[in-house]
């Protein structure tokens, strides 16, 4: 079982369910920011179970990154607690806070990085994979269930990266490949951001970024929820999460598969 150590951890939320204006002011400069205590350690807890027994119930169907992590994607569909999680009315509306315009939910995903995993998953941005067009920045939550210090497999971020766009995807598993599209990149600042159970990095979908070995007897668990623009319109190219649904390039990605309960 995993144990957290979060009975008295602070919180960046504010009672009226917004983040303080530094929060979003540094969002906005750096391309990511870390918020204290979005979950309350009995949340953190009771979504870990919850995340531990569906990755338990559906482990074959997780995508292996050739061993750098286990994906399950939108999970919100198929768990009730989960489902809370992914849809919580104030996660998403401190995400429109930062972003400054309205968002829908683009799917989520729960990330595990295996114990004593030695694999780094390389600096990379989100935003090149997906197929989205006529999008202002999108942002993801991403959320630790478990306490995840350096050795565990944090995140480390480029700062100031989040104006980096039109890259091509790059290659997870390749050290240089972010550097090798563009070069300047080797020289810009690196901040690693350990988090405790139920903190929260919000990063752009440009953000350069890499996620750690892990180290532990303990498995990473990270719940992730990625939000876009609400204006997003699909681009007609393969992803995961847009080919069941039988889209025409240019259609506008909205309705129940793409909600936005905290409006």
């Amino acid at each position: 079982m995993a144990t957290n150590t979060t009975e008295h951890a602070p919180s960046d939320v504010r009672a009226d369910g917004t983040v303080p204006q530094e929060l979003v002011t540094a969002y906005r400069e750096h391309g990511f920011v870390r918020v204290r205590g979005v979950l309350t350690p009995g949340q953190a807890e009771r979504f870990r179970a919850a995340a531990e027994a569906f990755l338990e119930a559906h482990r074959a169907e997780s995508l292996e990154r050739g061993g750098v992590f286990s994906q399950l994607v939108n999970v919100w569909q198929r768990d009730p607690a989960l489902r809370e999680l992914t849809l919580d009315r104030r996660l998403g509306r401190i995400a429109e806070q930062l972003a400054g315009f309205p968002l829908r939910l683009w799917h989520d995903q729960l990330l595990v990085k295996e114990p004593h995993n030695n694999a780094a998953t390389e600096f990379h941005q989100d935003r090149p994979y997906w197929p989205h067009t006529g999008d202002r920045l999108p942002l993801s939550a991403w959320i630790a269930l478990v306490d995840v210090p350096p050795e565990r497999g944090c995140m480390t971020f480029l700062p100031g990266t989040q104006d980096r766009t039109g890259l091509r995807p790059q290659d997870l598993h390749h050290e240089d490949d972010l550097f090798e599209v563009d070069p300047s990149l080797r020289w810009a600042p690196r901040v690693t951001v350990p988090l405790r159970a139920g903190d929260c990095t919000f990063h752009s979908g440009y953000t350069g970024h890499m996620a750690l070995p892990n180290r532990t007897g303990q498995a990473r668990l990270a719940h992730v929820t990625i939000y876009m623009d609400e204006a997003t319109r699909y681009s007609g190219a393969g992803h995961v999460v847009t080919d069941p649904l039988g889209l025409a390039a240019g259609e506008r990605l909205d309705g129940d598969t793409f909600p936005r309960p905290w409006a």
